[in-house]
């Protein structure tokens, strides 16, 4: 399975779900990938600590290689690092590919994602991509190359409306490069179930028939910790209530991808 976690707002949570559904897929056994496409390199930096700046060949490497003619491009696997993690492994992000992207937009290299994931996916199992906060390049090259689209909404009103740009996005992507790609559901994150303004706008929006998910998440310094331990929850603190969040979020999309075709939704 290839998954694109999507929004276009920063802050809503994007490498922080990225990297701890990619921990419990590893976390069972299965061997998994996290592709770090935003150049800040929050998912990258979650996974590797420290070991970040010890990486010898990340994704602007791994996109640089198309910009000259090369009769042998580098094996994908070349640019994967593992992760300290058993099943875990990332292609980490860099800064350099804030600088690369125009140059891969004009030499319109939109495809490589995706041709490359295809011979990865014969490596691993799930795949997780964490974008940048916007539209660009990078975020259109994940999306042609997953099969499904996760958007997190962390319970503003800002952010309520972006929704239905996002899903626009998607809608055109699909139309113009992916016809197959879905849209799994819309997270709801940073969730306050003691307070009115996050009720009220996940009822509005299920009143609207938008996909959310049912499990939520809950604000919480635990994920704080998670980060500056560069640890994921289900190895930091299995039993944390917002652990247990991830797992039943876990579980959700697990349980829609075992229906058939025509029940899911």
């Amino acid at each position: 399975m290839r998954r694109v976690i999507f929004n276009r707002k920063g802050g809503v949570g994007k490498s922080s779900i990225t990297c701890n559904l990619a921990a419990l897929s590893a976390h069972r056994g299965r061997k998994t990938l996290v592709i770090d496409l935003d150049p800040q390199g929050n998912s990258t930096r979650y996974l590797l600590g420290e070991a970040a700046r010890d990486v010898e060949a990340d994704l602007a490497d791994f996109f640089e290689q198309f910009l000259s003619v090369r009769l042998f491009p580098e094996a994908p696997t070349t640019f994967v690092t593992p992760t300290p993690f058993p099943h875990l492994h990332v292609m980490a992000s860099a800064p350099a590919l804030a600088d690369l992207e125009g140059k891969l937009e004009a030499k319109y290299k939109i495809f490589k994602l995706r041709d490359a994931l295809e011979d990865l996916g014969e490596t691993y199992t799930d795949i997780y991509i964490d974008t940048p906060p916007a539209f660009n390049f990078y975020t259109r090259s994940a999306l042609i190359a997953a099969q499904t689209c996760l958007i997190p909404f962390d319970c503003d009103d800002f952010s309520r409306q972006a929704l239905y740009t996002l899903l626009d996005d998607v809608t055109e992507l699909r139309t113009d490069h992916n016809p197959n790609l879905t849209v799994e559901g819309i997270i709801v994150n940073e969730f306050i179930a003691r307070a009115r303004l996050p009720q009220r706008l996940v009822a509005d929006l299920e009143e609207e028939g938008l996909p959310l998910l049912t499990a939520h998440l809950s604000s919480s310094v635990k994920m704080r910790e998670s980060h500056q331990q560069a640890t994921p929850l289900i190895y930091l603190a299995p039993r944390h209530k917002l652990t247990g969040e991830y797992v039943a979020l876990f579980e959700e999309l697990e349980a829609r991808m075992a229906r058939p075709a025509g029940r899911r939704g």
